[in-house]
């Protein structure tokens, strides 16, 4: 697997990046060992984890294997915090004491010194956007997190914070926005992406098979086994306007390339201009196996265009004035 620099910073990481969501719920301990293994095998070093997956659990099971299956010095390990999820309940909240606070809990539950990339979740506009930037600066002075990232900024946010960082020396730069990106949702085109160009972050897309749709498993409906099923997630093809049509032209470039849906969708997202590693949010060792394929695979230019064409964004004023 090939190595990425994230944005205009020092840190390398592989081109994919193995989520850990459904890891403790969806996903057990075996389970998860195996995917760990596998993703290490084929050359991958970023794993993607966060203090409210699992009620906390994912990030213990992570810890666990950390120390037993792959050692930590063979990843680069990035978490979050910024949410606390519980049975009932998603509670936000980015002040310095609670984002401080997970740190310490995250640290505790994976069983590490320190995170290579630690993230604020989600915006909190409850709390001072300083107070939230100020954590990430007592958080690389502490030696506990090397470099600092945010995830679901839009464009203006992200140019704030980032300028706001740059501005005096000893702030702690962002080199990174995860954001949700497929050739199902390309909004972050518009604004996220130049900012991010602009800046020196680098974009770690996630759900980067538009919640599964893009492997082709739902064009005919919702399996019964499928994470879809009884929640209703993800959504139908006919409630998303276009996305029937670019499902289809996914799976007509995989059939012309002997290839598979997932791997021609990860292909073409892998390589967009800014973008550093998709997060794979495998529930199955399968499922990662089938995804790990787009490493051997790179797009024709003509299938590119299509693909481009066919799930183009539309622009409009201001985004359009060049």
């Amino acid at each position: 697997m090939k190595q990425r620099t994230v944005g205009r910073s020092g840190l390398r990481v592989s081109s994919l990046a193995l989520g850990t969501m459904t890891w403790g719920v969806e996903t057990d301990v075996d389970e998860a060992a195996a995917q760990l293994v596998a993703f290490r095998d084929a050359g991958g070093t970023l794993i993607d984890t966060a203090h409210s997956y699992g009620y906390g659990e994912t990030e213990r099971l992570l810890g666990s294997l950390m120390a037993d299956v792959v050692p930590r010095s063979e990843l680069v390990l990035a978490t979050k915090a910024g949410i606390t999820r519980t049975p009932e309940d998603r509670l936000v909240d980015a002040s310095r004491g609670a984002l401080l606070g997970q740190l310490d809990e995250s640290l505790r539950r994976l069983g590490v010194d320190y995170v290579d990339l630690w993230y604020v979740h989600t915006v909190d506009d409850s709390v001072p956007f300083d107070e939230t930037l100020g954590a990430l600066d007592a958080a690389l002075a502490s030696g506990k997190v090397r470099y600092a990232g945010v995830s679901n900024y839009c464009g203006w946010r992200l140019a704030r914070a980032a300028t706001w960082q740059r501005a005096v020396p000893g702030r702690a730069p962002l080199i990174a926005n995860q954001v949700r990106y497929s050739l199902l949702d390309r909004g972050v085109e518009r604004e996220v992406l130049p900012a991010c160009a602009e800046l020196g972050v680098g974009i770690f897309p996630w759900s980067p098979l538009g919640g599964g749709m893009l492997t082709g498993k739902y064009r005919t409906g919702i399996p019964a086994d499928s994470r879809g099923a009884g929640a209703g997630r993800p959504l139908p093809l006919e409630q998303r306007p276009g996305a029937a049509g670019i499902v289809e032209a996914v799976a007509t470039a995989a059939d012309g390339l002997a290839s598979a849906p997932v791997a021609v969708a990860l292909s073409w997202l892998r390589d967009r201009p800014g973008v550093v590693a998709p997060v794979l949010g495998a529930r199955t060792l399968g499922q990662l196996t089938a995804a790990l394929a787009c490493e051997t695979l790179d797009l024709p230019p003509e299938i590119r265009e299509a693909l481009d064409d066919v799930s183009a964004p539309v622009l409009g004023y201001p985004e359009d004035v060049s």
